[in-house]
């Protein structure tokens, strides 16, 4: 085990970064080809890491990297070690009246309808900030939270499972549509019972939108006829227009300019569902200045926003 003084003396920040690569991407070529390093030199800078921890950082099963448990302590140290040297950056920024660093911003699958347009304003605002945006489904998000990789989450059901901070600051309303051609499209307040009787495509088991959608049923004694479950709005959509049922998604999901060419909106009763949108971070994370500043951008944006929505329908 080596001593806190060796440690400091012998690794280096370099080094760590490229482990820290390796570990995110699980491939040693990937982890070169990002960090523009030949991989021969990113597997010799491991190797020389783990000689000075004294432990294995990676084992291979077939073609699959996994992190050995020295290698999980060592990842979540670069994690702390880069956090901290970003949160200093930025602070150090902030003290002359400038903003700086890097911001990731991590949201599901349908955020991805807003969520770069906030950020590209936000980037205008500040463009000396290095902007990343990951959109994941609810699943592999929750992960991330759980283990506080990024600066902020969007999603739009908080964790009851984690102890997190939550803001809503965008209603998100799930709204029933079908082909222009569907034999509902034009009656109106259409009895729950049914809408229900129709085939149903829906998003994945998991999913915020399934999860609601699945409550909201439940809550008024029904069971919808689930026909098929797909991974991606825009695959529902395309179901939905070809003929092969109803559904109901997030009005975001929706073009901009109106409702998408192809699809419908229903008068159904009891719909559209109202949810919103929450930024969301662990409760004992100590945000970054320049979380705090998209933090109050985002909610100043969410006016803006609503409004272009209100527009659109």
């Amino acid at each position: 085990m080596p001593h806190m003084n060796d440690l400091i003396r012998q690794a280096t920040l370099r080094q760590l970064q490229i482990f820290s690569a390796v570990a995110e991407l699980e491939s040693f070529s990937k982890a070169a080809e990002k960090l523009f390093l030949t991989q021969p030199s990113v597997s010799m800078q491991v190797a020389r890491l783990a000689k000075i921890l004294g432990h294995p950082l990676f084992e291979q099963v077939g073609r699959k990297l996994y992190l050995t448990e020295a290698g999980k302590v060592t990842q979540q140290l670069c994690r702390d070690v880069f956090e901290a040297l970003n949160r200093t950056q930025m602070t150090l920024a902030d003290m002359s009246g400038l903003k700086q660093g890097r911001f990731r911003l991590c949201v599901v699958t349908t955020a991805e309808y807003f969520a770069p347009r906030v950020l590209g304003a936000f980037s205008e605002q500040y463009p000396e900030v290095d902007l990343e945006l990951l959109v994941l489904n609810r699943h592999v998000l929750l992960s991330r939270l759980r283990e506080n990789q990024d600066d902020l989450y969007i999603l739009g059901q908080p964790p009851e499972e984690l102890d997190v901070m939550a803001t809503a600051f965008l209603n998100n309303p799930q709204i029933p549509l079908a082909a222009h051609h569907h034999h509902l499209v034009g009656q109106k307040d259409i009895p729950l019972e049914i809408f229900a009787q129709e085939p149903m495509i829906i998003r994945e088991a998991g999913s915020g939108t399934r999860k609601a959608v699945e409550r909201f049923f439940r809550e008024a004694g029904l069971r919808p006829r689930i026909k098929m479950e797909l991974g991606s709005n825009e695959a529902i959509k395309q179901a939905v227009a070809g003929g092969m049922g109803v559904t109901i998604l997030s009005k975001h999901s929706v073009s901009l300019a109106g409702e998408t060419p192809l699809l419908t909106m229903l008068d159904v009763q009891g719909l559209p569902l109202q949810r919103q949108w929450h930024l969301v971070f662990p409760r004992t994370k100590e945000l970054t200045p320049l979380a705090k500043a998209f933090s109050e951008f985002l909610l100043a944006s969410a006016i803006r926003l609503e409004g272009h929505w209100n527009q659109a329908f």
